[in-house]
Order: structure tokens, then C-alpha cells, then sequence
């Protein structure tokens, strides 16, 4: 396999706008081909075909996009499966498939295109920090190279058709990664995030669907893809992020100036944890990087970096973790080498 994939991704290993509250941006589009059965109905022989057929089509217009690396999922172990999906890379759905599947990956890994997943193509588009607009454009270049080369199910009335009706009309989910301690500590994430369903968004943890809120990062994207544009959808979830990105700077000052002391002592308790502890759960350590990078956002520290946090993010995760030291771990084990990682990231 030609892919690194201890190589950190772009969206870990650069800073961007706000990138002391916004970690990623990130565009998913789904698209179907015409007269082909959805993948779930797609036989062994049809699937490992749709499959063969991207793979030509995508070496056909590889170095439109500085160059596509094409992993095919059967040439894949499963520790390396996990690992795409622990750089956000490929959903668990793909990773977990029996069927035929592949995932096209570009340079830095900023754009990945999964095939065979929920639908035939998932185009996504993944950025550090606060560029939402830029992940749209380089999707959307993406997604109309492959328009001119496929025939994709799409309808006048209703736009893409998809696998599931959720995603109908677009295809699109724009979604920003956001941290926010200030709000969590003070008790207004949870009010200001349940009332994103009444302006169609919605809100989930670090892996997105069905995973938890850790380290108080949250995943905040459109729930509504039919009857609105592309620009409309992201004007959106923009104008929201920002409206949230704000009220967290807000209540960092807030805090600041009623709590400096302790805030800054709490900080420096975790980096302590961090830098000397011998055994570590990820659950852990990702809330204690969390009031880390806190302390980074609001100048406490300042000889760690936002990018070497986010690579952290990636790298304590159970199946990266065991590739980067080449050994199969036990939890116990896992925990052990995670804290030596972590302190050497951290002295670095």
C-alpha cells in the first residue's frame, strides 16, 4: 500500500481561521449512479464491478487533484480499515462492510472518496479549522469532474436521489467540528446546541453519527437537504457556527476575569496529568487535552501547538495507536503506550 497512514492528515496538522474553537470543516456529498441498485441491493459481482469501474475512471483524472491514491478495501487489514476511520477518512459503515468497497484518497488527505458505502460515491471534502466555504469548492470540483464522467440518479423534482431519504435533494452534509469548553463549564452548550434542530441543524460527537460528545467537541451540520441550495445550506450552518464561535470567545473573557486563577490552575493540572502520567484511557486523556487546548486558546501555554492537539485527537485512538508502535496491544497495554505517546507529543 502506497498510503502512509501514520502521515498526519491536513485537517490535523495545520491551523486555520478560529482554530482556537473550530478543529474541522467538512463537506460530505452523496451521489448514486442511473440504473444501478443501491449498494445495499448491489450483488457481490455488481459491487466489486462499480468498484473496478471508479478505480479507472479515478486514475483517469488523478492529477486533476495533485494526484489519487485508490485503496481497495479488500487489500486492507482490519486494523487498517479502523485506522480511516479514526482519521475520519472513511465512515465505520465502509470499514465494517462485507462487500466490495474502496476509498480514493487525495494528497494530504483533504479529499476522500468512499465507494460503496450508504451510496455509490461519498465525496467528502475535510479542512483545519473554520473553512467551510473552501471544503465546498474543492467537493464541488470534485463532484462535478465525476458528473461529467458518470450518469448520477438525479431527478428534476427532487434532486440526487439517495440511499436514504435523509439525504435527498443535495446530497450534501456541511459540518463543522467545534470545541467548547467555556460554554460546557458554564452550563449553556446544552441549551444553545438543542436549539440548533429549530434552524435544521443537529449536533453529534467526535465520529459523528451515534458517537459521544467528548472533550466537549461537537459535530454541528445540516439535517435538511431538500428544498434548500448548496449556498443556502452552508450560508446556514455559517451564520450559526459563527453566532456559537462567538458566544464561546465571549465566555472565555467571561471566565477569564472571574475565574483566571483556578481556570489557569486547572489547565496546568491537566497538562501535568498528561505530561507524568504511566497509564491513560483515551476517554481520559481526550477530556484532558480538551482543557489543554483551552489553556493554548486562551494563551496559558504557549510551547504547544493546536495542530500537535489535534494530531493527539487521531493518534490515541486504539487502532493508530497500535500502528504506530507495530504491535498488537490489549487495553491494558494500549493504555500504557498511549501515555508514552502522549508525553513525547507534548515535549516535543
Amino acid at each position: 500500500m502506497s498510503v502512509d497512514l501514520l502521515k498526519p492528515s491536513r485537517w490535523m496538522a495545520s491551523e486555520g481561521p478560529v482554530s482556537d474553537v473550530v478543529i474541522s470543516s467538512r463537506i460530505r456529498l452523496a451521489r448514486n449512479f442511473k440504473r444501478l441498485p443501491f449498494p445495499q441491493l448491489l450483488g457481490p459481482a455488481e459491487a466489486q464491478k462499480l468498484v473496478q469501474e471508479v478505480r479507472k475512471r479515478i486514475f483517469s483524472i488523478r492529477d486533476q487533484f495533485d494526484g489519487l491514491d485508490f485503496l481497495d478495501l479488500k487489500d486492507l487489514e482490519s486494523l487498517e480499515r479502523q485506522i480511516l476511520v479514526e482519521k475520519h477518512l472513511i465512515s465505520p459503515q465502509l470499514a465494517e462492510s462485507e462487500k466490495a468497497g474502496a476509498v480514493a484518497l487525495a494528497a494530504e488527505d483533504t479529499v476522500s472518496i468512499m465507494v460503496n458505502e450508504e451510496d455509490h460515491l461519498r465525496i467528502q471534502c475535510i479542512l483545519p479549522a473554520f473553512q467551510i466555504d473552501e471544503a465546498w469548492t474543492a467537493a464541488d470540483k470534485v463532484d462535478d469532474t465525476f458528473e461529467s464522467e458518470f450518469d448520477y440518479a438525479f431527478l428534476e423534482k427532487y434532486g440526487y436521489l439517495t440511499s436514504c431519504p435523509t439525504n435527498v435533494g443535495t446530497g450534501l452534509r456541511a459540518s463543522v467540528m467545534l470545541h467548547l469548553p467555556a460554554l460546557v463549564m458554564t452550563k449553556q452548550a446544552g441549551k444553545l446546541l438543542s436549539a440548533l434542530s429549530k434552524v435544521g441543524l443537529t449536533v453529534r460527537g467526535l465520529y459523528g453519527e451515534g458517537s459521544e460528545a467528548i472533550g466537549d467537541i461537537f459535530q454541528v451540520s445540516n439535517q435538511i437537504t431538500l428544498g434548500q441550495t448548496e449556498d443556502e445550506i452552508i450560508s446556514n450552518l455559517k451564520a450559526v457556527c459563527n453566532q456559537i464561535i462567538d458566544q464561546e470567545h465571549k465566555t472565555r473573557d467571561k471566565l477569564s476575569k472571574s475565574w483566571g486563577s483556578q481556570l489557569e490552575d486547572r489547565v496546568g493540572r491537566a497538562l501535568g496529568i498528561l505530561l507524568y502520567c504511566k497509564i491513560i484511557s483515551s476517554e481520559e486523556a481526550i477530556k484532558l487535552l480538551s482543557e489543554v487546548r483551552l489553556g493554548v486558546g486562551m494563551g496559558y501555554t504557549s510551547n504547544i501547538s493546536i495542530p500537535v492537539l489535534n494530531q493527539l485527537l487521531v493518534y490515541i485512538q486504539p487502532s493508530i495507536l497500535q500502528k504506530i508502535y507495530n504491535e498488537t496491544l490489549e487495553p491494558e497495554e494500549r493504555d500504557v503506550k498511549r501515555a508514552q505517546l502522549i508525553k513525547s507529543y507534548l515535549t516535543k
